[in-house]
């Protein structure tokens, strides 16, 4: 078996590509080839089998072609412009998000004409595809009204998805990924980028800044409950989603200030301390739009699993980036 990641230099994918080189399988088959896409050469873990690096521009013309030439039987279709960024540059987002999602799976279905060929494609959409008004609580026959510019590229991704697996030209499953948290390394140009900010930095011994009330609410998941995702998304059989290719992903609805009363249970009150507030209007602007919680019924009828407490994110990332250890 074949796997592509497209994005795997960026957290989330490298977390994957570990993983899956780790196990090496899925779906019960032997992954002898593993390739890494993004747009710097990703780095590749030990694996026994074939393993392959790519530096590309997916949106580059060309690009799209020659990576699914390869034929994959498996794609995740992670590499995107994140949320502020795409706000922060239009151009730049619709080319990246839009624009490269729709060359891929073109050339997916341009590949698949000279001889029979239809990959398992994952795509990673997100939750800013809602916007408001919005309900308590979001069901999964919600509308998709985005009020951003990467909400409204992932719609159409999504969308883009439907369509190319209605069309027999790639089986896809879209996964709606909550705000992950608590994200490792340097905060990125996403919006939402505090909130893994306010728990990562203190438990590093630094100080984070705030830059929203503690009031507002939203819907989070760990990075290992989004690898979780991703490798059951393609495990999963597509039949039952029928038209509606793309899943809610199950996650924990909190306050900034939930948030950070489980850091204090966790670290204690001097890491706790370390947060200081400083408000950003454009920050608060865009977020505030965003969704706050999901029923997620048909992902969780479909075997999807995510924490359900801040308790168990923080100590996921204490386990997994900390080597289980606080700050002294």
């Amino acid at each position: 078996m074949h796997v592509m990641i497209i994005g795997a230099a960026g957290m989330i994918g490298r977390k994957l590509t570990g993983v899956l080189a780790e196990q090496g399988a899925i779906n019960g088959q032997t992954i002898e080839r593993l390739t890494g896409v993004d747009i710097v050469e990703p780095g590749m873990p030990e694996f026994s089998g074939e393993c392959e690096a790519i530096a590309a521009d997916l949106s580059a013309e060309g690009t799209a072609e020659r990576l699914v030439a390869s034929r994959p039987d498996l794609i995740f279709h992670l590499a995107a412009i994140v949320s502020g960024e795409a706000e922060a540059d239009f151009e730049k987002g619709y080319r990246i998000n839009m624009d490269g999602t729709r060359s891929l799976f073109e050339a997916i279905r341009l590949e698949g004409e000279k001889r029979t060929w239809c990959p398992k494609v994952v795509f990673t959409s997100s939750i800013a595809v809602f916007g408001e008004p919005l309900p308590e609580e979001i069901s999964d026959t919600f509308l998709l009204a985005p009020l951003t510019s990467y909400g409204t590229q992932k719609a159409i991704g999504e969308l883009l998805l439907a369509d190319y697996s209605r069309r027999g030209f790639l089986d896809g499953i879209g996964i709606r990924l909550p705000t992950i948290t608590v994200r490792p390394g340097k905060p990125n140009l996403a919006a939402s980028s505090f909130y893994s900010s306010i728990l990562r930095e203190p438990l590093s011994g630094k100080e984070a800044i705030l830059p929203v009330d503690e009031s507002l609410r939203h819907w989070f998941a760990s990075p290992r409950a989004a690898v979780g995702f991703l490798i059951h998304a393609a495990e999963l059989d597509t039949a039952p989603l029928g038209a509606r290719r793309t899943l809610s992903m199950p996650g924990l609805s909190a306050t900034v200030g939930e948030e950070i009363e489980a850091l204090r249970r966790v670290a204690g009150e001097k890491i706790a301390t370390l947060i200081r507030q400083e408000p950003d209007e454009t920050i608060m602007r865009i977020v505030a739009s965003w969704p706050k919680n999901f029923t997620a019924e048909r992902a969780i009828e479909l075997g999807f699993k995510a924490e359900t407490s801040f308790d168990e994110i923080i100590q996921a990332h204490i386990e997994d980036e900390l080597g289980g250890k606080l700050p002294e």
